[in-house]
């Protein structure tokens, strides 16, 4: 038996297709308060901080200001959710190769992503992916991205050092937590980051297709 790994998965932007979403209500909830509503392309440099690091990092403003932009948000969110309009499709690709990976006999699957964990679990509900992963790190129990603690947690449930463990992600965010914590990294370009700043923080292989993702993780853990 292959050596046990785990495989470590970003969400929005690697394996959910949500960047439409975050940005109108993230647009929303600045006008809402007298500000100037983010671009799609500068609320696409975010993804994938917590959400009140994401926030103060797009208005540029103090913590307690963060804070309020942050749940107005998260107020614009659940009322998308209430009416029941619309919700985060699956990148094509992704289920497939959820299969693959967790049918392999060495292979754990976790998420490490800056979204909430009763957001995460939505989503794993919504798309049936539950029992897929074993280990869930969100920023309710971790500081936020690129800090290496969700790896480092991810590891210590899983009893899986971190150099058999590799991070898969769109963001140079995900990069350079993986870097941090003494994980592997493969970039991913179907997400919100471009290939050259994937590259530049620290992805060592990039793919463009969830079909081109298990030989990219055998050559990262080989």
């Amino acid at each position: 038996m292959s050596a046990p790994r785990l495989i470590m998965f970003d969400m929005d932007g690697t394996l959910i297709d949500s960047g439409a979403i975050i940005a109108e209500h993230m647009a929303a909830a600045f006008v809402s308060h007298g500000l100037d509503a983010p671009t799609r392309d500068k609320t696409n440099t975010i993804i994938g901080l917590s959400l009140e690091l994401a926030v103060q990092n797009l208005a540029q403003c103090d913590a307690e200001t963060a804070l309020t932009l942050a749940e107005t948000y998260r107020g614009h969110y659940r009322a998308m959710l209430a009416a029941g309009e619309r919700h985060e499709p699956l990148y094509a690709g992704a289920l497939d190769a959820l299969v693959r990976l967790r049918a392999h006999e060495a292979s754990l699957l976790g998420i490490a992503t800056g979204k909430g964990l009763s957001g995460v679990h939505r989503i794993l509900a919504l798309h049936d992916l539950a029992d897929h992963f074993v280990t869930l790190q969100t920023p309710d129990h971790n500081p936020s991205k690129p800090h290496p603690g969700m790896i480092l947690r991810a590891c210590s449930e899983t009893g899986i050092d971190p150099d058999r463990t590799v991070m898969i992600g769109d963001t140079v965010f995900d990069m350079e937590l993986g870097r941090a914590a003494g994980a592997r990294t493969i970039g991913v370009t179907w997400g919100y980051h471009d290939r050259v700043a994937l590259e530049e923080s620290g992805a060592e292989i990039i793919v463009h297709d969830y079909a081109d993702l298990d030989a990219a993780i055998e050559k990262v853990l080989s």
